[in-house]
């Protein structure tokens, strides 16, 4: 593993994101043979942070926010081959570091990263509720 680097932004090659999705598992959870609704979720992401070993995507933190009060993290995801190398932690990190002091940051986690977020400080809280989508995406 080269050093890796992080940038910023969403202008990401489709293909490339979904490759990393279904390499980290997280694409197991996320539409990926959608490939409409998968370029609408990096496109209308407002804050993206990427890790990248080279010009190898292994990483993405993929946010909705207003900056101020909350934000969403949508998706953190890192490729199995890289993980438990602190790139997810980085990425909350620099994600975090993107935010007002104000903002708080809510997730809701995949059932195989239920332990994980308590190590990053995550709290969990009994009051989240979801309404599922009208049409399986």
């Amino acid at each position: 593993m080269r050093t890796l680097s992080y940038r910023h932004g969403n202008d990401l090659e489709l293909d490339t994101v979904i490759e990393l999705y279904r390499a980290s598992t997280l694409g197991e959870r996320r539409p990926a043979e959608n490939r409409q609704v998968m370029r609408a979720m990096i496109e209308n992401a407002n804050l993206t942070i990427t890790a990248w070993d080279g010009e190898r995507l292994v990483g993405i933190a993929r946010s909705l926010t207003d900056y101020a009060y909350v934000a969403y993290l949508a998706d953190l995801a890192v490729h199995v081959d890289y993980q438990r190398k602190g790139i997810g932690r980085e990425l909350v990190e620099r994600t975090r570091e993107c935010l007002a002091p104000t903002c708080a940051m809510v997730l809701l986690a995949a059932p195989l990263a239920n332990d994980y977020y308590p190590k990053l400080g995550f709290e969990p809280n009994p009051r989240a509720w979801m309404l599922a989508p009208r049409v399986d995406p």
